[in-house]
């Protein structure tokens, strides 16, 4: 199924926005990436994503969207989610079910704030309402890392910062070789997308998100924090929370069960 994946781009204002999609399926899903987004973007990786988020092709029309290619200073979540909205708007999206990823998740919770009609179901995981102290001392390190061009040791704290020690045993081993895979030419779109993420507050906006939605946690969350999907179940009102209790921010990778998790939620009638 994964070998009908296109690569796309739409125009969106003054600049584009790239796009992978895959799947057969009469539903839409659409998957909003983290933070990563702004050291690379989706453009050219439609058989890779298909084929790794191919248990959802056969009964979705799968999307995963980057943010726009020039993005402006000052660019916050909720610019994301409007931009968001215009792209879906443009391909004639409408009632689709959103998958937010970290910084993706705070994207699609002004998504569903802002745009409602444009969202059926929502899951959100790892990722937060509002800053905490997690975010911001690693964010800013990760911005401090940046700003010297110091890509390697960027990609080594994400990873310690992610992974479970279990993962980290057999991840450890390609550190020595970081430095040269996927370092971009620069590193303003990511120093723009972590300032959006230290300044994310959808906090006093939740009690708007009205469609049903999962929230997934890690009980061992050392960027968001644990406790930052506690809250957000507490403030929404159609959600229902599930943590795993030993994983933290790469959960979506390390958990078997994730996906199938999520296509279960996603499966419930409203």
């Amino acid at each position: 199924m994964f070998f009908h994946a296109k690569n796309g781009c739409i125009r969106i204002n003054d600049t584009n926005m790239d796009y992978i999609c895959f799947g057969k399926g009469k539903k839409v899903l659409i998957m909003l990436p983290g933070l990563g987004d702004g050291l690379a973007t989706v453009k050219g990786m439609a058989l890779i994503f298909a084929l790794i988020y191919r248990i959802y092709a056969k009964d979705y029309s799968v999307f995963i969207f980057s943010r726009k290619n020039d993005i402006p200073n000052n660019y916050s979540t909720r610019d994301m989610a409007d931009d968001q909205a215009q792209a879906m708007e443009s391909l004639g999206i409408a009632d689709a079910s959103i998958i937010g990823i970290s910084q993706g998740g705070m994207i699609a919770q002004y998504l569903a704030v802002d745009h409602p009609e444009l969202v059926k179901k929502l899951v959100l995981a790892v990722t937060l309402a509002r800053q905490n102290e997690n975010i911001q001392c690693v964010v800013n390190n990760w911005v401090s890392m940046a700003k010297r061009g110091n890509y390697k040791a960027l990609m080594i704290d994400t990873a310690e910062k992610s992974y479970s020690e279990k993962y980290l045993k057999t991840y450890r081993r390609l550190y020595p070789f970081l430095r040269y895979i996927g370092k971009p030419k620069d590193f303003n779109r990511f120093l723009i997308q972590a300032d959006s993420c230290l300044r994310h507050d959808a906090y006093s906006e939740l009690e708007k998100i009205s469609c049903p939605t999962l929230i997934i946690g890690g009980g061992c969350d050392k960027i968001v924090g644990a406790a930052s999907s506690l809250e957000l179940a507490n403030k929404i009102e159609k959600s229902e929370l599930f943590i795993y209790g030993n994983l933290g921010h790469a959960l979506y990778e390390e958990a078997k069960d994730f996906h199938k998790r999520i296509l279960r939620f996603l499966a419930k009638s409203d």
